[in-house]
């Protein structure tokens, strides 16, 4: 099953195949034999008649491509500087969703580790007792929702949040050693009868020279520079994520016994807890992951859309009802987050293991397979590199799906889209945009 073999050969038998796009190999079959063996026709059964007009019907085209299923997933089609969803795109077609994790309820979550951390080692926190408790903050992407919600929920957390318009601000901030910074404020802290002022360093953007955000390598330069300047003031490093987390622990945290908190719960950031890293937020990539392709599934099956999610299917596949979320009319489903600390890391190592709720089988005769095109918006994103797709890869056998995946470069969406040259092969599309508010490069496609 597994991925572009299948397509490279619908693309050299195309002549004188016309079912490789969108049919199971099984379907096709029954589609040739009964093109040519009326006997054969007359014997099949009522739920193969069923399966081979399907299976036509998507593989010659009658089935329009801004009909078939689609998924947004990790990055919301929404407005990069207000955050307001992007209705149309999320009402594309009646078989339109989107899949992510609650981002709020993570960063608030994010926050709270932080401070937690903070109180429980009140006696060693500040390493130049000079009574400020100081952070440096690794931001992903300015114009990301997600990114946004970690940058308010840790200033929120630790009392450094400014608002603006009713809102907390969650810009970038440069460096601010003496606290004069407009966009934060000093916030403070009661630890063991002394008050502690909480202050934020130093932000910035990670982004490249070719620009490419949360990009691991500039926040390992970045560390370099804080910490050039403001050395032992340093006393928590943060991050949006844990591939900018680790590059700064890497380069500087860990020698110097700083503890770093990211975000995702990637195999390495997990392990390096037992090495110094503070803590991160466990998304439930493999809730997420499941939902993204089990969305899919169930509209190709023509089922209800809670099938295998909060009502068991006929494999016994249903999702805890505390590790999701859905929101109707933001035609969502969010997965819960998680903490993980050093009282539970060991419980968070494998982040490629599918969840045992929804990890059975399903049979292939009711499920035909069906051909996915999916997307990574960059392809040396080590979140989505090392969790998020191998588990869409576990997932995909189980639920018989022929995904093809598609690696962008993180900078442009035409890197992405140019090769979406022939939605007509595909039953359906799930998508990971480089901007939220790039829906329509998309659609416009699918809608030709």
């Amino acid at each position: 099953m597994k991925k572009k073999v299948a397509l490279l050969m619908c693309a050299v038998l195309a002549a004188s195949l016309t079912a490789c796009g969108s049919s199971s190999s099984s379907s096709s079959d029954r589609a040739a034999s009964t093109a040519s063996t009326t006997a054969a026709a007359e014997t099949s059964t009522a739920a193969d008649t069923t399966a081979t007009t399907e299976a036509a019907a998507s593989s010659d085209g009658t089935v329009a491509n801004k009909d078939k299923p689609v998924v947004w997933f990790n990055r919301q089609p929404s407005n990069s500087s207000t955050g307001e969803l992007d209705m149309d795109a999320l009402n594309f077609n009646k078989d339109t969703y989107y899949v992510g994790f609650d981002a709020n309820q993570g960063a608030e979550l994010q926050g709270q580790m932080i401070k937690d951390y903070i109180e429980a080692h009140a006696d060693t926190i500040d390493r130049n007792g000079d009574g400020i408790i100081g952070y440096v903050l690794a931001i992903g992407d300015v114009g990301h929702n997600d990114s946004v919600a970690r940058t308010r929920g840790v200033r929120s957390a630790l009392g450094t949040a400014v608002e603006t318009d009713g809102a907390i601000d969650s810009n970038p901030i440069g460096t601010n050693a003496d606290g004069t910074a407009t966009d934060v404020q000093d916030g403070s802290i009661d630890l063991n009868g002394k008050t502690y002022t909480v202050r934020e360093l130093a932000s910035q953007e990670m982004k490249n020279s070719a620009g490419a955000t949360w990009d691991a390598a500039t926040a390992g330069n970045a560390i370099g520079t804080w910490a050039s300047s403001l050395g032992d003031q340093i006393d928590i490093v943060v991050s949006n994520n844990d591939g900018m987390g680790m590059a700064m622990f890497n380069a500087w945290s860990k020698d110097n016994g700083v503890p770093t908190f990211g975000y995702d719960a990637n195999s390495d950031a997990v392990a390096a807890i037992a090495e110094g890293y503070g803590g991160t937020i466990s998304q439930h990539t493999d809730v997420q992951a499941y939902l993204t392709l089990r969305v899919l599934r169930n509209a190709l099956d023509g089922v209800d859309i809670d099938t295998g999610i909060g009502t068991a299917d006929d494999a016994g596949n249903v999702l805890p009802s505390d590790s999701y979320k859905y929101v109707e009319d933001e035609r969502s489903y969010y997965a819960l987050n998680v903490a993980v600390t050093a009282d539970n890391y060991q419980d968070f190592t494998d982040a490629t293991k599918t969840l045992a709720d929804v990890s059975n089988q399903l049979d292939a005769t009711a499920h035909p397979t069906k051909n996915v095109w999916l997307d990574i918006y960059n392809a040396a994103d080590n979140f989505l590199g090392s969790t998020y797709e191998p588990l869409l890869q576990n997932y995909d056998d189980l639920l018989n799906l022929n995904v093809e995946y598609i690696g962008g470069d993180g900078q442009t969406e035409s890197n992405i889209t140019n090769r979406l040259g022939n939605p007509d092969q595909y039953d359906a599309f799930a998508i990971n945009m480089v901007k939220t508010d790039n829906a329509a490069s998309y659609t416009s496609i699918l809608s030709q």
